[in-house]
């Protein structure tokens, strides 16, 4: 019987998890639009491609829709990619990296990221290397951008 109820919460505990795993979130005290543009010019001055900012907002304006400030950044260069998808080529789908910034129900301004960490887990190949270089620079540059 103990078991059985050990197994049932296990599977519940497992059916609650998010799909914000492996996210890394901070609060800013910026504007959305103020802490995408300091971020960006933060992954910029550190010498990384920033390959696109799409204004998820501006979409749904465009198809009748609403949706609060919504901004995505994607940003990298070989350097830091390529070792990690030596590790595992399937790290590719994760890259380059993305932030996000939005501003919730609330009016709170959120910059989030995935882990490297986590991605690296996700790929089975949580002792690579260049893991550790990226969680430093990701943490670095984000915390630049949503600093007073």
């Amino acid at each position: 019987m103990f078991r059985a109820a050990a197994l049932l919460c296990l599977m519940m505990v497992s059916l609650t998890a998010t799909a914000a795993d492996g996210l890394i979130l901070l609060k800013s005290p910026h504007s959305p639009t103020a802490t995408m543009d300091k971020l960006e010019a933060i992954v910029e001055e550190k010498g990384l491609n920033v390959f696109a900012r799409i204004d998820h907002a501006k979409g749904a304006q465009s198809v009748g829709e609403s949706l609060r400030p919504t901004e995505l950044l994607i940003f990298g260069n070989p350097q830091g990619g390529t070792p990690f998808m030596q590790c595992a080529q399937s790290a590719g789908i994760d890259l380059p990296l993305k932030a996000l910034v939005w501003q919730d129900d609330s009016g709170q301004v959120w910059l989030g990221y995935n882990d490297p960490q986590y991605l690296a887990e996700r790929h089975g190949v949580a002792d690579c290397p260049v893991v550790r270089n990226l969680s430093g620079a990701l943490e670095g540059m984000t915390k630049a951008a949503v600093a007073p």
